[in-house]
């Protein structure tokens, strides 16, 4: 294995400030070294503040990922975009993360889905947005930031950064996988 592309004294660029999408990756990155630096960067998702299908959220993800890779001093980029998607059953949450490496393919991975409530699902289809309309229905304040919707609509079973802890080791273990058969 190049022992140069490991998981070792590099600098990790987050394309978001939100705290359960830095939770989740200091969560996965942690238990592999030590010296890692993880960098919160204000990265454009390039997509609608409510991602409205698989694509478009994936998509934000990606864009994420690679702004942080491309115009910033790091050596990998992760992308976290969590969204909507419409299916026959009804409006479900979804997620997916993109990890960025310089001068190689970007690494993409999806999540979990549950259905959410039919009064949110209204809402969203108007044209608001998550986070927004579950600090409403839940009467407080950043929920995002916390357990997300996912941690309400599942009684706390799997929070927001749970949810994006297990796309992180979707992507690491794709990453790791590739480095083990190169």
């Amino acid at each position: 294995m190049n022992e140069e592309r490991k998981f070792t004294e590099m600098r990790i660029g987050v394309g978001s400030r939100n705290k359960a999408k830095l939770k989740a990756v200091e969560t996965v990155l942690q238990t592999l070294e030590n010296k890692l630096d993880i960098v919160a960067i204000d990265a454009p998702s390039d997509v609608s503040s409510m991602p409205f299908s698989d694509e478009e959220t994936m998509k934000g993800a990606l864009n994420r990922a690679e702004f942080c890779v491309h115009q910033h001093d790091v050596d990998f980029g992760v992308g976290l975009e969590g969204g909507v998607t419409e299916t026959p059953a009804g409006l479900f949450i979804i997620n997916w993360g993109a990890l960025a490496v310089k001068d190689q393919a970007t690494f993409v991975a999806g999540g979990a889905r549950i259905k959410l409530p039919e009064e949110i699902a209204k809402r969203l289809r108007s044209g608001e947005e998550l986070g927004p309309v579950m600090d409403d229905f839940c009467h407080r304040e950043n929920i995002r930031h916390g357990e997300g919707a996912i941690g309400v609509f599942t009684n706390g079973m799997i929070t927001r950064d749970q949810m994006f802890t297990h796309i992180m080791k979707l992507l690491v273990g794709q990453y790791q996988y590739q480095l083990s058969n190169i």
